[in-house]
């Protein structure tokens, strides 16, 4: 069973707007499309989005040297202004010499209070076992915010990579399970790295039930694409919800491998 636990940590505390923006990122543990490390770099992406809710992606904890043993979550916190939930996916002894666990996984950055917190499992292929095989593992990270007094949902994932869609199909219905009946005006978002294409078949179960802001405020194409940061050719990190959509774009941005997604809901 799912234990929730409550978490208020630091962070300012902005007015609240009518209409949130919500930034979904993968943040490559801090390390830039030019191969340089540069956390404070990617905090001003996201300060400069002016996002009150933010999803992170591959976000380290104490993890190795190649991104300095730092608590990412916290110093991103710090730098932003904003308070924090960190969801392990990995949560490994300490390498030799190191006294702090190694962590890594996903976030949920907010300008609004965090009323409480969660950490989901589904099913994943680990990318540190030898000789893996799908299992249920933490990583589907959940905040409950009060938005304006009125508590949201939000969850922030990492689909699998691999072309072989058989893992993400699996973790798709199983995210579709957590999110629970599709209620009219269900106040949750969904931001992520999906790790496939608008039209790929094992994502529509997940855009029936959570639409796809892009879409939404564009209509279908192939407007959008998030990656390589560099020159991007794929459309694989989203913000999603059930609210109406006022904006959404791509910051141009190379502070990571991926460019993030920015949406601006109307609040109903």
């Amino acid at each position: 069973m799912l234990v929730f636990s409550a978490l208020l940590t630091g962070g300012a505390r902005a007015s609240w707007p009518r209409s949130p923006r919500v930034l979904s990122y993968n943040i490559h543990a801090g390390i830039g499309a030019d191969g340089r490390l540069d956390l404070a770099r990617t905090a001003r992406v996201i300060t400069e989005s002016r996002a009150e809710i933010v999803g992170l992606q591959e976000v380290d904890v104490h993890w190795s040297a190649r991104s300095g043993y730092a608590d990412q979550a916290a110093e991103l916190a710090r730098l932003t202004g904003m308070s924090v939930f960190f969801a392990p996916i990995y949560d490994l002894d300490p390498e030799p010499g190191h006294d702090r666990r190694r962590q890594y996984g996903v976030a949920v950055l907010s300008r609004y209070p965090i009323l409480r917190t969660g950490n989901h499992r589904l099913t994943r292929l680990s990318t540190v076992d030898p000789g893996p095989v799908p299992k249920p593992a933490p990583g589907f990270g959940e905040a409950v915010l009060a938005v304006r007094g009125i508590p949201v949902h939000v969850y922030v994932t990492h689909l699998d990579f691999r072309p072989d869609p058989a893992i993400r199909q699996r973790q798709v219905a199983e995210t579709v399970r957590i999110l629970g009946p599709d209620r009219p005006g269900a106040r949750q978002l969904l931001l992520g790295d999906f790790n496939a294409e608008p039209g790929a078949p094992e994502l529509a179960p997940l855009f029936a039930r959570m639409p796809d802001a892009w879409s939404a405020a564009h209509g279908p194409g192939n407007g959008g694409r998030t990656y390589p940061a560099e020159a991007p050719v794929k459309r694989i990190d989203y913000v999603t919800g059930r609210w109406p959509v006022a904006t959404a774009g791509v910051p141009d941005t190379r502070a990571s491998d991926h460019r993030p997604v920015l949406a601006e809901f109307t609040c109903p």
